[in-house]
């Protein structure tokens, strides 16, 4: 069997056109979060500042990765005396104790099993043994279909109801042996709210965060007179190259991020296999949906809501949308069409002809 796998980074880009009235700086951009991550702050950046913000990161990356092997513990930098993350050392003590770690980690768990609790466990930090058994787009592993018994196995050890977090004792521990933890649905939010709290702290006022697709919007953009205008947010295309967008969303002092079947992929069979599995049956998410893009105040939110929303499927998804405030939803069919929570009316703009817009969706 022929299997092909594929591996797209970024999920939204920042449209700027000739309105752009003044060239912005060179932007920072260093490998971290097994991604290439971007920040760019057009007003109030130094290079001290820059690189306090990519020190954030990457001990932000060194403490959630659920990988020792991957490169931030290549270089040896700040690891565990055990050679683990806090996230690794919870899953190889899967069962056995409970581990203690930092405040970063029970922030991002608890925000996690929020979400998990909110959404009836679509979204499920749990969801370790799953992915470890697919390997979509680890750096050891091109992808595989697993059997029937390995995927039933595996599935047997992904409860959020069995991670247990005491804040008073600063621990974390899973409940049976082989569970584990995997962050990568959540944690590139939480970092991207760290890296914009550091440069509000730094003085600057205006700027982009883009770790690896999740957007994070700082301020506004000069206009043709100096003013600031919203930033503008072109939407990936899931059916195209990295970069094409099906429309663009303005926003200031939001994050924007997407989650769909093009991010991580393999193809087998002539099938396509994407990265976000379901904690439901085991498989990759299969309802109709190419792409979930979520708009809201925290990137930690619109992180943890797009793999949320995007598991739970368009009804579930939309109902669960129109109960938070201050959040929104672009919806993409496989058939091309898209629909927009109605907070995004007169807002999102579709301009890829190749897609059909069917309208907000009342609340």
């Amino acid at each position: 069997m022929s299997v092909k796998f594929f591996c797209l980074q970024a999920c939204v880009v920042v449209v700027c056109f000739a309105a752009c009235a003044k060239a912005p700086p060179a932007a920072r951009m260093e490998f971290a979060l097994g991604t290439i991550c971007g920040v760019n702050l057009y007003e109030g950046g130094s290079d001290k500042l820059y690189g306090r913000i990519f020190a954030r990161i990457r001990e932000i990356d060194r403490t959630m990765s659920a990988r020792p092997e991957g490169r931030a513990f290549e270089r040896g930098e700040g690891i565990s005396p055990s050679g683990d993350s806090e996230v690794a050392g919870i899953n190889r003590n899967a069962g056995i104790a409970p581990v203690e770690v930092s405040a970063d980690l029970i922030e991002v768990l608890e925000r996690a099993l929020y979400y998990a609790e909110l959404s009836g466990g679509a979204f499920d930090p749990t969801i370790g043994p799953l992915v470890a058994l697919w390997g979509i787009g680890s750096e050891t592993s091109a992808g595989r279909i697993p059997d029937e018994a390995e995927i039933a196995g595996a599935l047997a050890l992904v409860d959020w109801r069995d991670l247990v977090i005491d804040r008073r004792r600063g621990t974390v521990f899973l409940r049976r042996q082989g569970m584990a933890l995997d962050l990568g649905a959540i944690a590139k939010g939480y970092a991207a709210d760290e890296a914009a709290r550091l440069a509000r702290e730094g003085g600057a006022r205006r700027g982009i965060f883009d770790l690896g697709g999740n957007i994070l919007a700082l301020g506004g953009r000069d206009g043709k007179r100096g003013e600031e205008t919203p930033w503008r947010i072109g939407v990936q295309d899931p059916l195209d190259e990295r970069g094409a967008y099906i429309g663009v969303l303005p926003v200031r002092d939001k994050s924007v991020v997407t989650s769909g079947i093009y991010e991580r992929y393999f193809e087998a069979g002539g099938r396509r296999y994407h990265h976000i599995l379901s904690s439901g049956d085991g498989y990759p998410v299969d309802n109709g949906l190419l792409s979930v893009t979520i708009t809201a105040g925290r990137s930690i939110d619109a992180d943890g809501l797009s793999t949320a929303v995007f598991a739970l499927g368009f009804e579930k998804g939309k109902a669960l949308i129109e109960a938070l405030p201050d959040t929104e939803a672009i919806f993409v069919f496989n058939d091309r069409t898209v629909r927009i929570t109605a907070g995004l009316e007169g807002i999102f703009n579709l301009t890829n002809n190749s897609y059909t817009m069917l309208g907000a969706m009342p609340i």
